[in-house]
């Protein structure tokens, strides 16, 4: 129970520290911070104040909404006290019997909040109302009704807007956990498979990636982060998918690929991270939008093919079986690109050693000395 609660708790930690040191995570958030940012740069999220707002997290979005709004109110609520105040509307000030106040019932600090919050709100119970006789509190309820409007509108389109945000569209597409690195068409080709869980299609869509690794340039410097584009396609190419079912993507690993130099006993000690990205337009919001994973090394299946995914109904309908979308399959594969394609006889090798089962072995006889003409 110990040994397999240790198990457990180094897998944990491994996963963390594996987690810790990707750049994009698998559900396609940017692991990055900035550090020494000076005070100028601060200062220009608050100029750019509307994008502040709506990438700011909902428990705060939610926070500065109920403190606006209340703030809003007890500060209009101190103003309509003030001008009670002065007018001897109080009941402290003991006013006359005939004496007529600037807004009816306001006699105290909470009347006077109750009334900015009916006036903002445009409740109007009728128990509070004001009168004509005191220009000062006439122009307070019209600069509060057209602040209470201003602050209405900006809530609702902060709300509307992360509501329908396009990386929510983003949700319902979805990569495979692994990839997977066998042959296609004649080729050695990297695979990944990617899914549409909605119906709607996704205009436009173009696939492609980035490999991130450190290099050492030949001056010396140490490149943290190198970028190398990595091409996908499908069948039909790699521009304008036709994203209407589940696509398994790939990306050929020839003498230009960065993938060739590697080798199936190689692979997991490379240090690296491909970075996929889809692009594309929403068909029923017409709102663009950016999917985003990532694989390391250790996530990269070499020697493996998925399994199909789509099939036909008895009634002739596609039907795709999503239980099959991780699910891969060994297959020979050659142990290293650079084998595949200069070394014949190492297309087919397998990682289980099986680089043949139909082979026979047969006796040849003497060879003979000479060669007739």
């Amino acid at each position: 129970m110990t040994c397999s609660l240790r198990e457990l708790l180094k897998e944990y930690f491994a996963e963390q520290r594996v987690r810790k040191n990707r750049l994009v995570t698998k559900d396609g958030r940017c692991n990055i911070e900035y550090g020494n940012i000076m005070h100028r740069s601060r200062f220009a999220y608050i100029l750019d104040i509307w994008t502040t707002f709506v990438e700011t997290r909902w428990r705060f979005v939610i926070l500065y909404f109920v403190a606006s709004f209340t703030l809003s109110w007890f500060i209009f609520g101190l103003v309509w006290y003030w001008i009670a105040k002065n007018n001897g509307d109080l009941t402290w000030q003991n006013p006359p019997q005939d004496h007529i106040p600037c807004v009816i019932n306001v006699q105290g600090l909470t009347a006077a909040f109750l009334y900015s919050l009916e006036t903002q709100t445009t409740i109007g119970y009728g128990y509070r109302a004001i009168t004509p006789l005191c220009p000062g509190a006439v122009a307070l309820i019209v600069i509060q009704c057209l602040i209470g409007a201003i602050i209405n509108c900006f809530w609702c389109g902060v709300i509307m807007t992360k509501i329908a945000l396009p990386k929510k569209r983003a949700k319902t597409i979805t990569f495979s956990e692994s990839a997977v690195i066998c042959p296609k068409k004649g080729t050695l080709c990297l695979q990944i498979r990617v899914a549409n869980l909605r119906k709607t299609l996704m205009i436009g869509s173009q696939i492609y990636g980035k490999l991130l690794r450190t290099t050492v340039a030949p001056e010396g410097e140490t490149v943290i982060m190198d970028q190398v584009s990595i091409d996908f396609m499908v069948d039909a190419g790699k521009d304008n998918l036709f994203f209407v079912c589940p696509l398994t993507l790939y990306h050929v690993i020839d003498k230009t690929s960065p993938f060739f130099d590697m080798a199936v006993d190689t692979l997991y000690q490379q240090e690296f991270e491909l970075v996929v990205f889809l692009d594309g337009v929403a068909e029923s919001t017409s709102s663009s939008c950016q999917v985003r994973t990532s694989y390391i090394p250790q996530e990269i299946m070499w020697g493996y093919d998925f399994l199909p995914i789509i099939s036909r109904s008895k009634e002739g309908k596609y039907r795709v079986d999503f239980s099959n979308f991780a699910k891969m399959v060994a297959v020979p594969t050659a142990h290293c690109a650079y084998c595949y394609h200069n070394e014949p006889g190492h297309h087919h090798y397998s990682r289980n050693g099986i680089d043949n089962q139909g082979f026979e072995v047969i006796d040849i006889g003497e060879v003979p000395s000479s060669t007739k003409m």
